[in-house]
């Protein structure tokens, strides 16, 4: 399984940015889920979204701003984050699961693509 994340860039408090991980069609049964991590900080859980896009998860810290959604014809999955807080500030990765439904745990992510850097200015 290949992912590829994009999408980053720098943005002030309070914008918008749509992160994308382009994935191989052998992923195409397998959850996907975000991780991001900051400066001096370990690896957290931000989303996931399962097989077939009916099942979703959010970290607590982005719930309400941030969606998940998976485009399964193009293989893409797609984060969109709203109302950007200088917290938000990471480097963002995608990453395939072995399950069908994702878990918040980075565990059974095995596969991973490279970041993509989020910085949100205040």
């Amino acid at each position: 399984v290949q992912l590829q994340a994009s999408g980053g860039g720098m943005v002030q408090t309070g914008d918008s940015l749509r992160l994308s991980c382009a994935t191989s069609r052998t992923a195409s049964n397998n959850a996907v889920g975000w991780f991001r991590q900051a400066p001096g900080k370990e690896r957290e859980f931000v989303a996931t979204i399962s097989w077939n896009g009916g099942v979703t998860s959010f970290a607590d810290s982005v719930k309400g701003r941030f969606s998940i959604s998976r485009d399964r014809a193009k293989n893409i999955v797609s984060l969109q984050m709203n109302n950007l807080q200088p917290e938000d500030t990471a480097v963002y990765y995608c990453a395939a699961s072995v399950y069908s439904i994702g878990s918040i745990g980075p565990q059974s992510y095995r596969s991973w693509g490279q970041g993509t850097l989020v910085t949100v200015s205040s």
